[in-house]
């Protein structure tokens, strides 16, 4: 039996990430119809799924849960940097801020800025970076911003 053929070198590791470096990424257009199924399906408060609650309520319209914003953005990450890098996963998200309501129809946009970076001590074949990310609708209003951080392999071990 032969092994199995490895996958290309992916082109991000730990060592790709440096303080202040700035990426810009997405374009992600929130459709009505998946954001009222996301809602059904996780995230049932009327003001994500009834027209006439959602305008009765301190948003003043149907809005996409965040939680759903917050899937958009993580597979804008993927298909950004994540899905070519060594990625390890990630130890959790630090701060999470919903800053405007998201409406269907709305294209998404992320600017992520690289805040922290350090090698880990217990496991000196990976590396953590601390990033924050804010997101924009098409009016260039930011509606989210996040920090938290990601574990990479390294190259240098």
């Amino acid at each position: 039996m032969n092994a199995p053929t490895p996958g290309p070198t992916p082109t991000h590791a730990f060592e790709d990430f440096s303080v202040g470096q700035v990426r810009e990424f997405g374009s992600r257009r929130v459709d009505r119809e998946e954001g009222l199924a996301f809602a059904a399906a996780y995230d049932p408060q009327p003001l994500h799924l009834d027209e006439d609650a959602a305008n009765a309520s301190v948003l003043g319209g149907l809005s996409i849960s965040g939680w759903q914003t917050c899937a958009l953005v993580m597979r804008m990450m993927c298909d950004a940097y994540l899905l070519d890098s060594t990625s390890q996963g990630s130890p959790g998200i630090d701060q999470l801020r919903w800053l405007k309501p998201v409406r269907p129809g709305d294209t998404l946009r992320v600017r992520m800025t690289v805040l922290e970076t350090k090698a880990s001590r217990s496991r000196p074949q990976i590396g953590l970076v601390r990033s924050g990310w804010e997101v924009f609708n098409q009016k260039d209003e930011q509606v989210m911003s996040m920090e938290g951080w990601g574990m990479f392999g390294r190259r240098e071990t």
